[in-house]
């Protein structure tokens, strides 16, 4: 029902910036909760961000740094992400959920995700 596919990922100096995207098919994507996560090599998926009835709400690690941002309009999520460290290296997916949680961290209420775009911060 809803298709996702991420881009803007790249190589980028520690301290920079990018800008993640995220472009969601179906006419229904407002009515699903949108998240972040990332998976670093050997890790597990990790939450970053999510967008939901309730407010939007963001990792420990990623809070201050990160803003995550949707327009229903253009059916686009976006993941701004600044002051980037040597420790936020890691394939980026957005993802959606259609359940009630107001603040859902866990991959496995997520419902569709993108195929993943690589973010590598270097020193």
């Amino acid at each position: 029902q809803v298709q996702l596919v991420e881009s803007g990922g790249g190589l980028v100096q520690a301290g920079g910036s990018l800008r993640l995207s995220c472009a969601a098919s179906g006419r229904s994507f407002s009515t699903y909760s949108v998240g972040w996560f990332r998976q670093a090599p050997g890790k597990e998926r990790e939450f970053v961000s999510v967008i939901s009835w309730s407010g939007t709400y963001y990792a420990a690690s990623v809070e201050d740094r990160f803003t995550a941002s949707r327009d229903n309009d253009k059916n686009m999520v976006y993941l701004q992400m600044n002051n980037l460290k040597l420790e936020d290296t890691a394939v980026y997916y957005c993802a959606c959920a259609a359940g009630i949680a107001a603040r859902p961290t866990r991959p496995e209420v997520y419902n569709y995700w993108g195929q993943g775009t690589q973010v590598t911060v270097s020193s």
